[in-house]
């Protein structure tokens, strides 16, 4: 997938602040975005986990992962933009949000 210039932009606060209002799932935390997922056992968390993988590397953007038990956090931001919040960051968050394991 080619990403445009656009995607590489960091997002203005103005920017960050109206998207964040769209979701409940997202947060910022220090230059990354982040979100929580809990799931009903490991098995499920552990299958978020393959289709996010699977969703990163279609969209060549790779995020951080960490799991316990039935608990995924993500955060992410783009380090071709000098590790700042992009349109890339929030596109594949919006896919995220759409696998329906959770």
């Amino acid at each position: 997938m080619q990403v445009g210039h656009v995607d590489l932009e960091p997002l203005s606060q103005d920017l960050l602040t109206d998207w964040l209002e769209t979701t409940d799932v997202w947060r910022v935390s220090g230059t990354e975005i982040v979100g929580d997922f809990t799931f009903k056992n490991f098995s499920q968390a552990l299958g978020f986990i393959v289709q996010v993988g699977i969703l990163a590397e279609r969209q060549d953007h790779h995020p951080r992962i960490e799991n316990t038990y039935t608990r995924v956090t993500i955060a992410m931001n783009t380090h071709d933009a000098g590790n700042k919040i992009t349109r890339r960051d929030t596109k594949l968050a919006e896919l995220i949000e759409q696998i329906n394991i959770y």
